[in-house]
Formats: C-alpha cells, sequence, structure tokens
C-alpha cells in the first residue's frame, strides 16, 4: 500500500501535464499547510517534525495558531517481556496471542513489565513565529501546549466519543468495535507504567507546555526551480521538550521537495514529497524520564498533492490530501516475544492496541482545506489513521496565519 502511493507520487513528478506559466499566484507559495502531527499519546511529549512545503522564505513575518484535537482509545493493557533467550526463541515461532508465559518472580521468570491505558481526547495548541532571515533561509519558532480532557459535547463535537460511535453504529464499523461503549464514554483514563517503574499519568482538563522548538529552513537558488519547476528545500529542528514527564532535547533533520504546475486558467497543481529523520532524547534532563519508546530515531515519509484555485479577487481556495507514515515507537524486535494480557473476551477487537501498535510503521490520510487572502491564511482539516488503531481514532484541526506588520 505504502508503495504504491509513492510510486503513484513519483510518476506525478515525471509526467507533463498540460501547458504550463512561469507566473503563479503571487499570494500562494507552495502548499502551506498547518500542523499535521497527531496527537499520539507518546509523540506529545516530543518535537517531531512538521513538514516544509514551501517553495521559498515567507517575505513577511507572520504568526500561526494551530488547533488540533483527537480522541485515542486502548483499553488496559499489560505487556510481559520475556529476558530469558529461549523463551524469547520459543515464542518468535508462535503467533502472538498464542503466546503462554507464566511471571513467577524476577529470578525464577524474569521479564520486564509495563502497562497502559489511554481513553482522552487530547487537544494540542501551537503558536508559531515565522521569521524570515536572509534570502535563501527562514527560521520558524513554535511554542506548543496540550490539554487533556474528556470531550464532551459540544466542545470536541466531532472528536468526541458520542460522535464516534455514532459513526460506527450508522455509517461504518458495526456497533462500538472497540468497546467504547463498554468501558463508558466521555472518561478520562490516562495512565502509563513503563518498563523502569516510572508513571505517566494524566487527569481530566490536565494543561501541560510540551515544548519549545526551533526550525531553520535553507531554500537553494537551483536550475531546475526556474526550468522543470521543482523546489528543494532542507531543514535542522531543534526541541526543547519541557513536561515534567520528558525534559530532554531533540535533534532532526529533514528535506522536501515540491513540483509545481502551472495551467493556462491560472490553477495550480503542487506536488510534495519529503522525509525527515527526528533524534529523540539527544540531551536528557532527568535520569527518569519516562520511557516513550526505545527507538532513538524516529523518521517520517510524507506525501502531499494540491489543487488550487484562485478567485477573480486574486485570493484562493486551495483542496489537499495528505499522507503521512512514521516509523515505530519500540524496537521491532520485540515485537517477536512480548506476551499481552487484556480483556480481550469483553470486548470485539483492538484490546491488544496500546502496545502493539508501539511496535508498527504508524500511517495516516488527511484532508486539508486551505483559504488564502493576501497574507492571511486559514485551514481545515480532518485526519484519519489508515489502520484504525486509535493513535488517534479521528483528528481535526484549525489553522490561522496572519502578517506581522512592519
Amino acid at each position: 500500500m505504502l508503495k504504491k502511493c509513492f510510486l503513484i507520487l513519483a510518476f506525478c513528478f515525471s509526467v507533463s501535464f498540460f501547458a504550463q506559466e512561469k507566473d503563479s499566484l503571487s499570494i500562494k507559495n507552495g502548499i502551506d499547510n498547518p500542523s499535521l502531527l497527531s496527537t499520539h499519546h507518546f509523540g506529545i511529549f516530543n518535537s517531531r517534525i512538521n513538514t516544509n512545503f514551501k517553495l521559498k522564505p515567507s517575505k513577511n513575518k507572520s504568526l500561526s495558531f494551530n488547533y488540533t484535537s483527537g480522541n485515542t482509545f486502548h483499553p488496559f493493557l499489560e505487556a510481559y517481556l520475556p529476558k530469558d533467550l529461549e523463551i524469547r526463541e520459543k515464542f518468535k515461532n508462535t503467533i502472538w496471542y498464542d503466546r503462554s508465559f507464566n511471571f513467577i518472580d524476577q529470578e525464577t521468570t524474569p521479564a520486564d513489565y509495563l502497562n497502559i491505558v489511554i481513553d482522552a481526547i487530547i487537544k494540542e495548541f501551537r503558536i508559531g513565529f515565522i521569521l524570515p532571515i536572509a534570502k535563501q533561509h527562514e527560521l520558524t519558532i513554535n511554542l506548543r501546549s496540550y490539554f487533556i480532557t474528556n470531550g464532551k459535547h459540544p466542545f470536541s463535537f466531532f472528536t468526541s466519543d458520542e460522535t464516534i460511535e455514532w459513526f460506527h453504529s450508522n455509517i461504518v464499523g458495526g456497533e462500538d468495535p472497540f468497546g467504547r461503549r463498554y468501558y463508558g464514554l466521555n472518561q478520562v483514563n490516562f495512565e502509563y507504567l513503563d518498563r523502569n517503574g516510572n508513571i505517566l499519568k494524566l487527569n481530566n482538563n490536565d494543561f501541560f507546555i510540551g515544548g519549545l522548538e526551533f526550525s531553520h529552513h535553507f531554500y537553494p537558488d537551483l536550475t531546475i526551480n526556474k526550468t522543470r519547476n521543482i523546489y528543494i528545500n532542507f531543514g535542522n529542528h531543534l526541541g526543547i521538550n519541557t513536561s515534567k514527564f520528558s525534559p530532554t532535547i531533540d535533534f532532526g533533520l529533514s528535506a522536501n521537495v515540491v513540483k509545481q504546475y502551472t495551467f493556462k486558467n491560472k490553477h495550480l497543481l503542487n506536488l510534495g514529497l519529503s522525509i525527515n529523520v527526528l533524534h529523540k532524547n539527544l540531551i536528557k534532563f532527568n535520569d527518569d524520564a519516562i520511557d516513550l519508546g526505545n527507538n532513538t530515531y524516529l523518521g517520517t515519509l510524507e506525501g502531499n498533492i494540491e489543487y488550487t484555485k484562485p478567485t477573480l479577487k486574486g485570493n484562493y481556495h486551495a483542496f489537499g490530501i495528505n499522507f503521512q507514515a512514521q516509523t515505530r515507537y519500540n524496537k521491532k524486535e520485540e515485537a517477536n516475544y512480548y506476551h499481552l494480557r487484556g480483556k480481550w473476551q469483553e470486548i470485539n477487537s483492538g484490546w491488544h492496541n496500546g502496545v502493539s501498535t508501539l511496535y508498527k510503521t504508524l500511517s495516516n490520510w488527511s484532508f486539508i482545506y486551505t483559504y488564502g487572502r493576501y497574507n492571511y491564511k486559514l485551514a481545515l482539516y480532518i485526519k484519519q489513521d489508515l489502520q484504525v488503531n486509535n493513535t488517534p481514532d479521528f483528528q481535526t484541526g484549525v489553522h490561522l496565519k496572519i502578517p506581522i506588520l512592519q
């Protein structure tokens, strides 16, 4: 599935569309997406990297405001990671739900142990400052914060438990496929015991500052910019995580490319492809920080298709489809021998997702609408995880970008 998606994108880069013109919408600078990062219950504690599909640095300073809401649900689940090599080898040849493990104590059957339960609406608030610092350079500073809520109507209408279960019951998915009704709607149950015995616990209406992010992008002036309308930029990213659960510094690199087509009627088609990698917890300020995945690096591959229609007044409407695939949080080999225990008899499916998805590549689709007017931009989007594994289940966002008067 992933290969097919990116083969299609690669093909689009190489084909010729209708006759192109070198001029374009003066206020349209590539694909100016909102923050599309998921409200993943581990991801919110690290900086991660937002893709940059712009063609060149912004001309003026600007502020951006981003609001995101995502529904995440994982019933209580325990996991044992046996240390005995013989048990690991035995489990490697046994499908995960048939593995039998009787933990007695650390001397008789040594094993790492963790448990997790996540049931909440996670809301993210981002304030960004975009600063052009040279002809080919740009600096972006973002402050991100999070609010944990039970999501009762009307404050989380689209991402609430009621809305999602109504959709399952009346549109697609069947009656309560993941057990939300069994455990109760509109509640917060957010607790994680890591393998080192550290506890992460959040309650309804908890608010915390996630961190401060600095992103520098370089836009090289290449021949292909003018001859083929292909634009490339490179980024380096520094994230300072300030929550008490993960006081760390992250560092990452990104590479982004955009191919732009301009039609005779001045409509635009932008195709974007990006890859980035983040070194989590490069510097730790606390040795007791929560283990939020033992993979040192998070990598993301992203593709974007956007069609833009200008208005008679020089504004525009843009419609985009974005695909993201992020590497797993935990080391893949552990999935060969973990032993999971949950209330699988009491719900239909998904009881294992709280741990099993930490060992899988996460992927999702976003559908974005943007209205641009001068230097102002308003964007709305919805996001659905591709594997329907509640990481999160459903997510919505609103983004506003305004210029700073000089």
